[in-house]
């Protein structure tokens, strides 16, 4: 689970680079709170705990030749001398964080009072060691280098389960790392996959090279992570370890890439200077022909072309779901204007009726494809659809053609004949009223009726209604209805696509 002690985290990794040297530790932690100060991070200055005593071998304890058994035990440090430096890190305001690479420093992390704990990649499915650290209770950051998909799902899985908020820090474990092997888009792939928690980039490459972490935080790291350290003439610096300086022009670097990429989550702001240039470039719209008070604009009546006016409609205002009406005589090639037009949207009045029949569906327990045309017929407008009107899902419209009919409770679908078509309905759901060649009866879910062509129909429904419409090739242009007053094509349907997703109430 996601918890905001990982916003914007910034891990200064000491590791061993104290060089066992307590007046050293002091200056590197001192060095680095000047190089961040005033930067808008929250940042935390990280050591590693080995219980040495008991992590190496007891044949091994004085191996020099071992390459990390002398690191590690040149630069050893008592309990005292860590407590002198996590003192120091949060006088310097420093958040105290710390790596445990065994269960006795587990429970030196516990007892020193560190707020989160860092598993280094090493140690990343260490599962006596993950156990132990999941029983203190505290937030964990864990890098992932050299991990298997299998060990980070697993990983993954084990805290989820006890409820540790955890950030997964991609990470590649060669020091330092290539440009080349940086892999970068891991990042984008751990969100991905595990979009419940926090993942972050902790980096080994050259520490000149600021690129990788402006691309960490705009593929969305909370967290990142670099090892530093301090050269001076008892004491070189690594070739992955970023000096103080350097951790400054690193943390500059992320700032910027913050600021580029803008807000996360939300749209960003439009500026007025913005919205004034894109509209000098829009097109307006124009009367094709005179349009008389009060009429319906349908949009073969208009024609959109450069410069727009103050006031008038432009081209992006007009969609299938707003609905121009002249408020004034409009001659032809005029502009139509705020003045002498209306616009009403009906956006939400579609989305309602969208969501009653998608419960209309899931109440008749018919299945349906995914992306299939949806007509809404609203013989008299969307105003009165509840009233009079039908929904029609086209399931294919070959040389034959099916499609799903549906009608809210108390909906009417006005008399009509077809020419071209001859079709037949069998009831799936409800109650449906059909009147054919002026006989009006009432049918159930199973029945099947005959419409032959040229024969006027009506249906309705007090209950509502779902049927299936099965007959020949369907034509836009084969409906003809008796009353005269019903709109034309253009304005008396609204199309769109339905989605299967809209059942589990993603309308959008």
């Amino acid at each position: 689970m996601k918890n905001n002690c990982f916003d914007r985290l910034v891990i200064l990794e000491m590791a061993n680079n104290h060089m066992g040297d307590v007046e050293h530790g002091i200056k590197l932690i001192r060095a680095l709170r000047d190089a961040v100060a005033g930067k808008n991070f929250r940042c935390a200055v990280k050591f590693q705990y080995r219980d040495l005593d008991t992590l190496i071998h007891p044949d091994f304890k004085n191996r020099m030749d071992i390459k990390y058994i002398k690191r590690f035990s040149e630069t050893r440090l008592s309990e005292e001398q860590f407590l002198t430096l996590k003192k120091e890190v949060e006088n310097c305001g420093f958040i105290p964080l710390c790596t445990p690479f065994d269960e006795n420093s587990v429970d030196m992390v516990v007892k020193h009072g560190y707020s989160m704990i860092k598993i280094a990649s090493c140690s990343f499915n260490d599962w006596p060691l993950l156990e132990k650290i999941a029983a203190a209770g505290k937030p964990v950051i864990a890098s992932t280098a050299g991990a298997a998909l299998e060990d980070i799902d697993n990983v993954v899985s084990f805290f989820e389960h006890r409820n540790i908020p955890l950030c997964l820090m991609h990470c590649v474990g060669s020091y330092p790392t290539p440009d080349a092997d940086l892999e970068m888009n891991q990042i984008d792939f751990f969100r991905q996959r595990y979009p419940e928690i926090s993942i972050g980039f902790s980096t080994h490459e050259n520490p000149a090279n600021f690129a990788p972490v402006m691309i960490a935080v705009a593929k969305g790291a909370e967290i990142i992570e670099r090892h530093t350290g301090l050269a001076t003439e008892k004491y070189a610096i690594n070739g992955y370890s970023s000096t103080p300086e350097q951790i400054a022009q690193w943390l500059d670097a992320a700032e910027m890439a913050y600021t580029m990429c803008g807000k996360t989550g939300i749209r960003r702001d439009i500026s007025a200077k913005e919205h004034s240039d894109l509209r000098g470039l829009q097109r307006g719209a124009f009367a094709k022909e005179p349009i008389r008070k009060g009429e319906k604009i349908s949009p073969d009546k208009l024609f959109f072309a450069m410069p727009n006016g103050e006031g008038q409609f432009i081209a992006n205002d007009c969609s299938k779901y707003r609905t121009l009406t002249a408020a004034a005589d409009i001659a032809a090639n005029e502009a139509v204007t705020k003045d002498n037009a209306f616009m009403t949207d009906n956006r939400s009045k579609v989305r309602e009726i969208i969501g009653d029949l998608c419960k209309l569906i899931k109440d008749s327990g018919i299945q349906l494809q995914d992306k299939l045309d949806l007509e809404l017929s609203h013989h008299y407008g969307l105003d009165k659809f509840y009233e009079v009107g039908c929904s029609i899902i086209t399931c294919v419209n070959r040389e034959y053609c099916k499609k799903i009919l549906l009608q809210l409770p108390g909906q009417y679908n006005p008399v009509h004949t077809h020419h071209k078509k001859e079709e037949t309905f069998h009831v799936l759901y409800g109650t449906l009223e059909i009147t054919l060649g002026g006989e009006k009866k009432v049918y159930q879910a199973g029945d099947i009726v005959v419409v032959e062509r040229g024969v006027p129909h009506d249906f309705g429904t007090p209950t509502g209604a779902v049927m299936e419409e099965i007959s020949t090739t369907h034509y836009k242009s084969d409906s003809f209805y008796d009353d005269k007053n019903i709109a034309e094509t253009a304005l008396r349907k609204t199309y769109m696509t339905f989605y299967r997703s809209w059942l589990q109430g993603e309308i959008k």
